[in-house]
């Protein structure tokens, strides 16, 4: 009989709406009891005086790489970096070698996950081989394992094939996940156009792409009656979109990951392509607007989409690929920047980074009700630590954050109620 209490710390769960001092009771990887003192005879004890302790997180953009790409990262080693940020659940991206769009692969992935330290759940192709035309069977996909389908990596170009995947998926209880960009605006570009692409005399990839986009889904979501998530938003403009849509009814949720509402282009002066990503970072306008919409709820998800290259990859500014790493300081970066300012409670920052992706995703994940999978994060608020990415845990070290000091830092993480990471210091 497995079990575990952990004691004394501040526990928060918005789906309980509970902050406050408890203690959880966990037997057999299910929460039994969350109650302000819970006397049982338990030989494996956590005392987390001083400590919050809350549900897991839930990551619903990662790269893993696997198949095919487990040079820059794998399911064990992603795991790895996502137990060491205190994220139990995290969806998995179709962009792999070959891309997730067969029963096959997604039983690869998820007979690969079932002894990692978190847990994976994949998402499917929108079309086949992630080519634009053929739709998927999403019937047959979901019953493989999928949970959501997305062409993440590159757009459905062809608006009517966005359309009909958007009510097949519907239909078959599948959510859509929106990459929005249009490559013909984009034009091989690779860092933000603007004054720091004609200072670097690089192509630029403007803003209008992931725009033009974004309204389209949104105008499809609205016509068909269907849902639809976009990935990763980055501009004013689409924020703003998003937050008239809601208003308006439309089906449509968002994500957005740290380094959108932290960093600029600025970044890019140093001509070091860790700093380049797809949608890439934007100006200084378009980071208070990100920030505005975590602020103001148009945001619901802050992800990482935690994109691992190896270090070779990334040698070269002009030819790297895009992507970073952030499973590891996701979390630590929100504290820093949203909590320890005062600009968002603790309870809204869990329901944004494990909560509400759950619910998104319909995941059995986000909550530390009895009943629920003892998945747990236990925070140090309070500690404060350098990133150095040599130390990180993925097989990539492509960071935004190397060198940066954070305060807050999971020091310890459960999954079904087994201690899967441990902070050394």
């Amino acid at each position: 009989m497995a079990e575990v209490l952990i004691q004394n710390g501040r526990v928060v769960d918005p789906s309980q709406n509970l902050d406050g001092q408890a203690d959880i009771y966990i037997k057999d990887g299910v929460i039994q009891a969350v109650e302000p003192e819970i006397s049982v005879s338990c030989g494996n004890i956590i005392d987390a005086t001083g400590l919050v302790v809350l549900p897991g997180l839930v990551d619903m953009h990662v790269h893993l790489r696997d198949p095919g790409l487990t040079y820059k990262e794998d399911i064990f080693t992603g795991c790895d970096a996502a137990a060491a940020g205190g994220v139990t659940s995290v969806a998995c991206m179709p962009n792999t070698n070959p891309v997730t769009d067969s029963p096959e692969t997604l039983t690869y992935i998820r007979t690969k996950a079932a002894t990692a330290h978190a847990k994976v759940y994949p998402v499917a192709s929108i079309t086949a081989g992630m080519k634009g035309e053929a739709l998927n069977d999403f019937t047959a996909l979901k019953q493989a394992g999928a949970i959501a389908v997305s062409d993440d990596g590159r757009p459905v170009e062809n608006g009517r094939r966005m359309m009909e995947g958007m009510q097949k998926a519907y239909h078959a209880g599948l959510p859509v996940i929106s990459h929005c960009e249009d490559l013909s605006i984009i034009r091989g570009g690779i860092i933000n156009e603007g004054e720091i692409s004609k200072k670097l005399g690089v192509p630029g990839m403007h803003r209008a792409s992931e725009d033009s986009v974004t309204a389209r889904e949104i105008a499809l979501a609205h016509a068909t009656g269907t849902r639809i998530h976009i990935a990763h938003v980055s501009t004013e403009g689409s924020a703003a979109l998003v937050r008239d849509a809601k208003a308006r009814g439309v089906q449509v949720t968002c994500e957005t990951c740290p380094h959108y509402f932290m960093l600029t282009e600025e970044e890019l002066l140093r001509r070091d392509a860790d700093y380049r990503m797809n949608p890439p970072l934007r100006t200084e306008a378009d980071r208070k607007a990100m920030l505005a919409a975590v602020l103001d709820g148009t945001v619901d998800c802050i992800v990482t989409d935690h994109a691992p290259h190896a270090l070779e990859e990334k040698a070269d500014f002009l030819k790297a690929p895009n992507g970073v790493v952030g499973l590891e300081t996701s979390l630590a970066a929100s504290l820093t920047s949203l909590y320890h300012t005062g600009l968002v409670s603790l309870s809204r920052l869990v329901e944004l980074m494990s909560t509400n992706p759950a619910r998104i995703l319909g995941l059995n994940a986000g909550t530390l009700r009895p009943g629920a999978p003892g998945d747990v994060a236990i925070v140090d608020l309070n500690l404060t630590w350098t990133v150095e990415p040599e130390k990180l845990h993925s097989k990539s070290h492509n960071t935004v954050f190397k060198g940066k000091t954070f305060t807050g830092k999971a020091v310890a993480t459960l999954l079904d109620g087994k201690l899967v990471y441990h902070y050394q210091g």
